[in-house]
Order: C-alpha cells, then structure tokens, then sequence
C-alpha cells in the first residue's frame, strides 16, 4: 500500500477530528491527497467521505488538529483566498432563478473579483475557456432551468473550472446521471487531472473508482481503512472488509484496471479452473 508523505502533499488532514455539532464523524484522521493525482474516495453510507471532502475545501473545521493547505492552516487563509486555489463542486447544486449559463459559469470567477479590480479580458477568456472544456459553450445563451440533468452537472464543472484553480473536490458528481453523462463526465475529469489539475472525487460507483482514480482512499467508520494505486489495493477482501459485499475482482477487459463484480447474498463464486478471485491472484 502506498501512501503520500504530507510533506509531498499541497493539501493534506494532519490528527483531525470532524463532524457536525456534538456528532463525530471521523477522530484522529490523517490523511494525504498526492499532487496533480486523480484522488477517489469510496465507502459506504455515512462512512465519512463527504465529511472529510468538507473539510479538505473548510466548509468544516476540525475541533482538533488541522487541515493543511500548501503549509499553512486552512482555516487562517481568508475566504477569496482559499477559493482561489481550491475549487468545490458540491453534492446538491442550486441556480438562481432565470440565470443563463453563461451568467453562472461566470460566478466562478467571484474570487478573483475585489472592490478595485473589476472585471478583465482575463476573465472573459477564463470563462470561454471553461465552457469549451465541458462542452457546454452553445449553451451559453439557455437558461440553467431548461437544461438536462447531464447539461447542468457541466455547467456546474465549468464554473468550478472558471475559478482557475489547481485544485478541484467533487463531491458525488455523477449521482443522479446516467450512465452516458456519467463516463462523459469521468472522462473529462481524466483530461483535468491530464493537464495538471489536482482532483478529489466522492464517488459511490467502485468501478467507476477504479477504472478512472490514480490513487484511491477506502473509508469505513470515519477512518481510512487502505489507500493507494486501484491495482494495488482493490481486492474481494478489501471490498468485502469496507462493504460487506462478497465479490469477484477481475481486469477490466478495455482499462485492465480492477473491476469489482458482485457474487449475491447466498452465490458461492464458481470459478474455472485456473481463474481466481482478484487481480492479484488471491
């Protein structure tokens, strides 16, 4: 198991202890997200994924310990600053009413906004940038509330893109898509994480995980459980150990990356001879 030195990591969770009022969700966390890596977190329900993501983008302080942003506390940074290098598309997004899409994507470029500087030939090129990159350009004229749930996910994409960070979290951005707009999106974030964006998805779908993540943290009960390269860590026993699923875990036939593949409640597995349980032969 590989696991990133804090020290080779712009942002990383150092002892932290997060949750909400009374409610811990996650104590004594450490964690490290690797540069320009495309990290995915997978668990299940309520295991802290979405809690950890929060705090990564300080949406949620830790009452204890710390989450640490190229050296320094998050949470002594100043709000624009932050949104400066740290880009967030959460979970449940909400438009204002009657807003085209240009109009929203454009909102992305708020942190660079200030009561002097006002708004410039970089912005506009930084806004047409992000739209050409999620494809949604000749959308520019259309209302938000007329758009597919697919079509709007990319605007979403394309404003957090327009902030010009190196960082990108994604919590759960293919929920609620099918499985077209999911790999269109899958695939986009491949070609972000290509040209040197940092990127941290919360993803529910494991194949999903292990087929597009370069480094990939299981979570279970608020702690990190294993972490890694999809091929070093995605075995039966692990997806058995997080979920509680008995499964087979084979190559993909076009990625050859991990591919997890249910058994059923009351299946034994019936294999070949010659065929095993997991990629690295267990």
């Amino acid at each position: 198991m590989s696991t990133p030195s804090p020290s080779d990591s712009r942002l990383h969770v150092e002892s932290a202890t997060i949750g909400y009022d009374k409610r811990v969700i996650s104590r004594e966390l450490s964690v490290a997200i690797p540069d320009e890596s495309f990290t995915v977190i997978v668990g299940p329900n309520a295991c802290g994924k979405s809690t950890l993501l929060r705090g990564l983008s300080r949406l949620l302080k830790p009452s204890a310990g710390q989450v640490v942003l190229d050296g320094a506390d998050i949470n002594s940074f100043k709000t624009k600053e932050v949104a400066r290098r740290v880009g967030l598309l959460p979970q449940s997004s909400i438009a204002p009413d009657g807003i085209t899409v240009g109009d929203l994507v454009a909102r992305g470029r708020y942190p660079h906004q200030g009561f002097v500087r006002q708004w410039t030939e970089a912005d506009e090129q930084a806004v047409l940038r992000a739209m050409r990159q999620t494809s949604v350009t000749d959308l520019s004229a259309r209302l938000v509330d007329e758009l597919s749930g697919g079509q709007r996910q990319r605007v979403w994409v394309a404003m957090a893109l327009a902030q010009h960070t190196d960082i990108m979290l994604l919590d759960e951005p293919t929920t609620f898509l099918d499985i077209t707009h999911q790999i269109e999106l899958m695939e986009l974030f491949t070609d972000l994480h290509h040209v040197g964006h940092t990127l941290v998805a919360v993803l529910h779908d494991l194949n999903h995980a292990a087929r597009y993540a370069t480094h990939l943290i299981a979570m279970k009960d608020g702690q990190v459980v294993a972490e890694g390269a999809p091929a070093e860590i995605v075995t039966a026993d692990l997806v058995h150990e997080v979920f509680g699923l008995r499964c087979l875990v084979v190559p993909d036939p076009v990625a050859g990356t991990p591919s997890v593949v249910p058994l059923g409640r009351d299946r034994p597995a019936k294999l070949k001879k010659g065929e095993g349980a997991s990629v690295d032969g267990s």
